[in-house]
């Protein structure tokens, strides 16, 4: 199948390498050159585990431009996976959406059918807004043309993404034409059927059952695609609020998360106590539900105390840090970790930024660590005055880390962290005081180690 991709952001990326592999005849499109230079040298400007093995893979095949004319007349498939960044007051922003969506139908031919497919995490409605800027340009031209738009929402996880792709869960398609549909079932075919070879990299899980594709109305699609990370935002923010509880009354939220997880109406998934959420998916959307709800006049105050209990928890971690030390005046803490998650580079909505901040309006110094999220953490940190401090310091060597400070704060759950040497760590530092954001350590080993362990949820 002949696809053209708008945007080779996070989702647009990932989804063109995955289709390529699975022969479709795929260009992407993209109007920032940085991005465009680096995938014409078969390069991934982003960062996520297997997809520049896999860009290399499908490199041959796969195409890249800046102009939507060399990629959509010639299509039978367009999907549009441009960002829809939040506004001031939480929408989602659909402008980038609306003009690709524009622009597609300036170039679409008039006798051709077309399927333009909406993968962006939208408002709900948009669907219904992108056919009506279609028609607007047909008529515009004063040509009939022929075209049907559908949702596509993604479920994506970054650090999991290709895995994702190649093995979801189900395949969502809102749709008011039934060519639409049917298209889509054709375009993921090899997935719905795993017809495919899975790449080296990326094998088949053993226990994978073949993937449903649920269809639905447009309206629909895109209330899934929000619910469904607004849901999974509620379970963090839920074992969060249990771990200041378990605090208080001397429990232990892991044994409580295992126990509650257990029973198969809750399941143990999203259950880990620690800093709460970050990225470009749960603070956006969840901001945006809250949009759309307010401009519908419905409260929705779950979400909303949600989003309140997972900002809460990085200022509980600078005061349990204060706690420890009494002040953070001319304390040195050691940060393990920038990114919002593992395996990633991406610091949007990044706990450790707004920990450092705090920090170092607290008059501490700070000395901070990832394995791949530097540049990107200093880039964010500098864009703010309060940042261009010189007891702000960045290390490539962990080791360096802990030298004479009086703290540790691990903030993003890295395999490195799970092994690195505690007693060394210890030794380093003036007063071995441990912060694990992420209960990755057991308090016993940390405190063999010769650390004052603090954990979440833990007493």
């Amino acid at each position: 199948m002949k696809i053209a991709i708008i945007g080779t952001g996070y989702v647009g990326l990932t989804t063109a390498v995955v289709l390529s592999y699975l022969h479709h005849d795929v260009t992407a499109v993209d109007k920032d050159e940085s991005k465009l230079s680096l995938l014409h040298e078969g390069k991934s400007p982003i960062h996520e585990p297997g997809i520049q093995n896999l860009l290399e893979e499908v490199w041959h095949t796969i195409r890249f431009t800046p102009n939507v004319a060399e990629a959509v007349p010639g299509a039978e498939l367009i999907l549009i996976a441009v960002g829809t960044p939040p506004k001031k007051n939480g929408e989602a922003d659909t402008r980038h959406v609306e003009q690709a969506a524009r622009e597609v139908a300036q170039v679409c031919l008039p006798n051709k059918h077309y399927t333009l497919v909406v993968k962006s995490t939208v408002p709900i409605g948009t669907n219904q807004r992108v056919a009506e800027v279609v028609e607007n340009v047909f008529s515009e031209r004063g040509i009939r043309g022929n075209i049907s738009v559908a949702s596509n929402p993604e479920f994506l996880q970054e650090g999991l993404a290709l895995q994702g792709a190649f093995y979801p869960d189900r395949i969502v398609v809102g749709a008011n034409s039934e060519e639409a549909v049917d298209t889509l079932r054709r375009l993921y075919k090899p997935i719905l059927e795993q017809t495919f070879d899975p790449p080296s990299e990326f094998p088949r899980p053993p226990s994978y059952h073949l993937p449903p594709m649920m269809t639905t109305d447009p309206n629909s699609a895109e209330m899934i695609k929000y619910a469904a990370n607004t849901f999974l935002a509620l379970k963090i923010s839920f074992i969060n609020e249990i771990a200041g509880l378990c605090e208080e009354v001397a429990a232990d939220v892991t044994e409580v998360a295992r126990g509650i997880g257990l029973d198969a109406r809750i399941g143990h998934r999203f259950l880990r106590a620690g800093l709460g959420w970050g990225g470009s998916c749960y603070p956006k959307d969840t901001a945006a539900l809250l949009g759309v709800a307010a401009q519908s006049g419905y409260k929705m105050p779950i979400t909303e105390a949600a989003r309140t209990v997972n900002f809460r928890q990085r200022k509980r971690i600078v005061e349990k840090l204060r706690e420890a030390l009494s002040t953070l005046e001319g304390k040195t803490v050691g940060i393990l970790g920038l990114a919002f998650k593992p395996n990633t580079d991406d610091i949007r909505e990044a706990p450790a930024l707004d920990i450092i901040r705090e920090l170092l309006a607290e008059g501490a110094a700070v000395r901070a660590h990832d394995p791949i999220a530097i540049t990107n953490a200093r880039q964010a940190l500098s864009q703010r005055d309060d940042t261009h401090d010189s007891r702000l310091h960045f290390t490539e060597d962990v080791y360096e880390l802990p030298y004479d400070a009086d703290a540790l704060v691990l903030v993003t759950e890295w395999d490195l962290y799970h092994r690195l040497e505690l007693r060394r760590l210890a030794k380093q530092m003036k007063t071995p005081i441990l912060i694990d954001g992420r209960n990755v350590y057991s308090p016993e080993e940390a405190r063999a180690a010769g650390f004052h362990y603090i954990g979440v949820g833990r007493t």
